[in-house]
């Protein structure tokens, strides 16, 4: 990845960075968002007695992931509001605001005081904090995306895109490997007595090596051609007046990956300790296990997009997660550890594809002066809804049926949404193969 990035005509005065700094500024704040939403999740059962006593355990459960689901109905905000910043002012604002709010509020959670010190107000004050965080993840993604897609050559667009949820599996990698150590090195009881604090404080370092990345990186931007007869109306008008199929469009593909991913790999952890009664270390054993596999197959669903296309990997890799979603959550209820691994082997395997497929697939989609809004509002808008709630609807689905298995119904639901979301793409819209030699702008 040495050749320089594939920017917009007349805007070349000054040096240009290479495809390796882009990816390297554009990821590393999917590494730091991702990793605390990570650890939220794994440490959600020592978080739960922090924030939210109560002498049923599930209620308290359900309490700090109805916190989790915060950070996401706040996304929606962040991503119209940098989406706008995004369209009109340039994709690198977005990328420096949205580190540094994210890394001052994962901070914060890791020294906030707790409800035996000042009461309720703890509990506040973490959904706050989790807003915030929902506000910064809901321009951050979407916005290196963008800044990765509009640089990169037309004939490997798919797989560099890939590279930003390559960093949110990084992210998850670092939360799960950081849990992991800490629950070996310390018991239950020293997790619970504050320890879980350093896994939240240790973001400040990748918030600081990713604003020091970003702000000097000598990146040039011509923002998108305005539209014929609506030059004076803000993109997040355009996107919602004039764009809301592509809006659905994004927020289709969005579902099937990342409700599959919440539940498969942040709530599968609470379920294998709490269902199947196997240890916290245990769990996140097989946990970051699976969150390796699926970050080594990301590139490859970026790749395969930018070979055979991005509609024929979409479209099977969707089909195979509806038709694979209960024979591999089975197997993961299952009492044998290698049968629980080959199931989240699977999972990872079909969603790797599909996380690798869709960014460059997103960018696509939107026309340029609009394109960070309308990935924003469909990508955050499905997460907010769903994404983010599937910890707390998989747990409620299995007290309410007392069917371990409804949480992979609730998954098939959303396989078949990303079907119908890619066959509604109009005919030419994504790309097909390119030949070797052709390097078209973004």
């Amino acid at each position: 990845m040495t050749e320089t990035a594939t920017l917009p005509a007349g805007n070349d005065t000054s040096p240009q960075p290479t495809m390796r700094q882009v990816l390297t500024a554009g990821a590393i704040g999917n590494v730091l968002e991702w990793f605390d939403f990570a650890i939220y999740g794994y440490l959600a059962q020592y978080i739960a007695s922090e924030f939210f006593p109560t002498t049923d355990p599930l209620s308290s459960l359900l309490a700090v992931y109805g916190a989790f689901a915060a950070g996401y109905l706040a996304r929606p905000l962040g991503g119209m509001a940098f989406g706008h910043i995004g369209d009109t002012l340039g994709r690198k604002y977005v990328l420096t605001l949205s580190i540094t709010l994210m890394g001052i509020s994962t901070v914060g959670i890791g020294l906030l005081p707790t409800y035996d010190q000042i009461g309720p107000a703890a509990g506040v004050l973490l959904v706050i904090f989790r807003v915030l965080q929902g506000v910064s993840v809901g321009g951050e993604f979407t916005g290196s995306i963008v800044f990765i897609a509009e640089q990169a050559p037309r004939r490997r667009r798919g797989v560099y895109a890939s590279v930003s949820m390559c960093g949110c599996m990084a992210g998850f990698l670092l939360g799960s490997g950081l849990t992991t150590v800490l629950s070996n090195l310390f018991t239950d009881a020293q997790m619970a007595d504050g320890i879980w604090r350093i896994a939240f404080l240790s973001g400040i370092i990748i918030m600081a090596a990713g604003v020091l990345l970003r702000r000097s990186l000598n990146v040039t931007e011509e923002i998108g051609e305005a539209e014929q007869g609506l030059e004076e109306t803000p993109p997040l008008v355009k996107a919602i007046r004039f764009h809301w199929a592509d809006i659905l469009r994004v927020a289709g593909l969005a579902l099937s990956t990342n409700v599959g991913f919440y539940i498969m790999f942040v709530f599968a952890v609470t379920y294998l300790t709490e269902q199947m009664h196997i240890s916290t270390a245990e769990a996140m054993d097989i946990n970051t296990f699976a969150l390796v596999l699926i970050m080594l197959i990301v590139p490859l669903g970026g790749w395969l997009s930018d070979v055979v296309g991005r509609r024929k990997v979409l479209l099977t890799f969707n089909i195979l997660l509806l038709v694979l979603c209960y024979p591999l959550f089975w197997a993961i209820h299952h009492q044998a550890a290698w049968m629980i691994v080959l199931g989240q082997a699977g999972f990872a395997l079909v969603i790797g594809v599909l996380f690798g497929c869709n960014p460059g697939t997103m960018t696509e989609i939107a026309p340029r002066s609009v394109r960070i809004s309308v990935i924003s509002i469909g990508y955050n808008v499905a997460l907010a809804t769903f994404g983010g709630t599937a910890p707390a609807v998989a747990t409620y689905l299995i007290q309410r049926t007392s069917d371990d298995m409804a949480p992979a119904f609730y998954m098939m639901i959303f396989a078949l949404a990303a079907i119908v979301a890619v066959l509604s793409i109009p005919a030419g819209t994504l790309n097909k193969p390119a030949p070797k030699d052709q390097e078209v702008s973004a």
